[in-house]
């Protein structure tokens, strides 16, 4: 239980300062800004919640460690349904205080006029086809150094969340601009929970990471000779 009620909190907080970041003052620190607050938090809850659930706060980086033999699928299930959960409280703070906020000079607004909790959405000029490779590709590297840096035998220990904070940090600096940047369905769940616009390009959200996710545990098997589970 312990493990599952820190992978709600850490969810929690990702989405509310992360997501925050954009929503409460993206104008004003940009898309660099965001991205390195997006890593910054990861970075603060691995070394806050990582030696209780491994802080994966994160349904891909769950399923490609169950995928990678690390978990039992119950557990996995069980850190999806907790992060899921988390996330969606965080963006209810959010919500919150964009109810709040008189005449407050927002970020995260993808349509002027229209509550958005920096959801996961097609940018303009971006196509449907152009998120789902960029979530693939940016959420294959994220699920790889996750699994690289957290390896029992070759992994870097106690230096381990600062390369998976750098790491989100980076994706989202990429794939703000394309789609806001998901690599995490919980991430893009809680928001649009709140935004229901946003469940028109959810799925992409949850087949791009997931794929990205089966991709990497692939690529870290062939380098490092580590069996994967089964994924039927």
């Amino acid at each position: 239980m312990k493990k599952y009620l820190a992978e709600g909190v850490g969810t929690m907080f990702l989405v509310l300062l992360a997501c925050g970041s954009a929503v409460l003052a993206g104008p004003k620190i940009g898309v660099l800004g965001i991205g390195l607050c997006f890593g910054l938090v990861l970075l603060c809850l691995c070394y806050a919640i990582g030696n209780i659930s491994g802080c994966h706060v994160n349904p891909a980086v769950s399923f490609g460690v169950w995928l990678s033999g690390r978990m039992p699928l119950g557990e996995c299930i069980g850190y999806i349904v907790s992060q899921l959960i988390g996330a969606t409280i965080g963006a209810g703070f959010l919500y919150v205080f964009m109810e709040m906020g008189e005449g407050f000079d927002f970020g995260g607004i993808t349509v002027p006029g229209k509550l958005d909790l920096a959801t996961n959405v097609l940018q303009p000029g971006a196509t449907s086809g152009m998120a789902l490779l960029a979530e693939c590709l940016l959420t294959f590297f994220f699920v790889l150094i996750v699994l690289a840096a957290t390896d029992a035998k070759k992994g870097y220990g106690k230096f381990a969340g600062i390369a998976i904070g750098l790491a989100l940090g980076l994706v989202n600096i990429v794939g703000i601009p394309v789609d806001n940047c998901s690599v995490n369905p919980a991430r893009s769940f809680g928001p649009a929970v709140f935004c229901p616009g946003a469940w028109a390009d959810f799925w992409i959200m949850i087949v791009g990471p997931l794929v990205g996710a089966v991709i990497a545990v692939l690529c870290w098997k062939a380098m490092a000779g580590t069996e994967p589970n089964s994924i039927e």
